[in-house]
C-alpha cells in the first residue's frame, strides 16, 4: 500500500516511532543488494530518513560509491503483520551538528544513546517513496 512519505497516516507514523530493528538495503558496485540491521529514524517534515553509522562500514561505502547524486536505498521494518519501507536516495553527511541529531533521533526512538564513535557519519536519504502496512 502506497503512502506518502512526507505526510504518512497517524498509523504509518506511529509504526516508526515505535523501537523496531530495521534493515538498510544498499547496491553493491556489481548491482546486488547488500541487507544489513541498522536503527533508522524517519522525519516526514523534513522528508528525511536517517541511519547513524561508521565510516569505514560497507554500507557507506555503497552509498559513497554512487557519487553526489546519491544511491538508491531502501530502509524496511517489520512486526507480525505490520510492514513498512521508505525508498529514497542516500548521501553521507559528516557535518558534526547533522550527525548530533541524528543521535538525538536515534536515542529519543530506542531509548539509549549509541557510545562515542569518532568514526560516525550519518547517511542522510532523501525519501522518494514510502509503503507499508500498518
Amino acid at each position: 500500500m502506497a503512502v506518502d512519505p512526507s505526510n504518512p497516516d497517524p498509523g504509518y507514523l506511529d509504526f516508526w516511532r515505535e523501537r523496531h530493528l530495521c534493515t538498510l538495503t544498499t547496491l553493491r558496485p556489481d548491482g546486488t543488494p547488500h541487507v544489513v540491521p541498522v536503527g533508522v529514524t524517519y522525519d516526514p517534515e523534513a522528508g528525511l530518513a536517517r541511519v547513524i553509522a561508521n565510516r569505514h562500514s560497507r554500507k557507506v561505502a555503497h552509498v559513497r560509491s554512487a557519487g553526489e547524486g546519491g544511491a538508491r536505498v531502501a530502509v524496511c521494518q517489520m512486526a507480525g503483520k505490520r510492514w513498512a519501507t521508505l525508498e529514497g536516495l542516500a548521501v553521507v553527511r559528516e557535518d558534526p551538528e547533522l550527525i548530533a541529531e541524528a543521535v538525538r533521533r536515534y536515542a529519543e526512538r530506542y531509548e539509549r544513546t549509541p557510545r562515542p564513535n569518532p568514526d560516525r557519519v550519518l547517511i542522510e536519504i532523501t525519501l522518494t517513496r514510502a509503503m507499508g502496512k500498518s
